[in-house]
């Protein structure tokens, strides 16, 4: 379920003085329903590629593919279009407190790299010509004193200069109808099928 800005920016979350500089682009409350600790299976399942969208919907597979080979001819993903060529990390900007705290894990199956992880939140990021991303999971109760949480998952962006903005404002309509739709059915399939009980 997609959610209004404010579910992203009234909560005390790191990303917020780390990248200040970036646009909240979209907020979805993920089906990933769990205790006060789950946040680490979820980090997991996103580092191992399960939750992926590729694999789920022709649809979404054929709209990745047109991208990866859009990249390929225009040289949009080459390795000095990314972090530390064309962008600096996000790690550069971490306090002491953050940059001794665990790092967590990159992901397999798209080009993000983590930036830093807590209890409840985890920060990644990625770069190409188009764009610097990062992907940020938050770990939140339901609802004040019931004891089960779930993740909010925000897309923060800083496109690469009026290309990177209409880049953004073209793929829009397909995050929105095709990818974010398949991606949420993918984790909460995922995450059910890893519960313990659920089978």
């Amino acid at each position: 379920m997609r959610l209004p800005s404010t579910a992203h920016t009234s909560r005390p979350w790191r990303i917020h003085e780390i990248a200040p500089d970036f646009h909240l682009e979209d907020v979805w409350a993920l089906p990933t329903p769990g205790g006060p600790d789950d946040l680490d299976r979820l980090v997991a399942q996103f580092a191992n590629g399960a939750g992926a969208p590729m694999s789920d919907s022709p649809v979404v597979r054929l709209l990745f593919a047109i991208r990866w080979k859009l990249g390929g001819l225009l040289g949009w993903d080459k390795p000095d279009t990314g972090l530390g060529a064309r962008v600096p990390t996000l790690r550069d900007r971490l306090p002491a407190d953050l940059r001794d705290a665990p790092r967590g894990p990159d992901t397999r199956s798209a080009p993000f790299r983590s930036v830093y992880r807590l209890h409840d939140e985890w920060t990644a990021e990625m770069a190409n010509r188009t764009v610097h991303g990062v992907l940020h999971l938050g770990w939140v109760e339901t609802s004040p004193g019931s004891g089960t949480y779930h993740a909010q998952m925000a897309v923060l962006v800083k496109p690469n200069g009026p290309f990177g903005r209409l880049y953004m404002a073209a793929i829009k309509p397909f995050r929105h109808l095709g990818v974010y739709p398949a991606l949420l059915r993918s984790i909460g399939q995922r995450w059910h099928a890893d519960t313990p009980g659920s089978r």
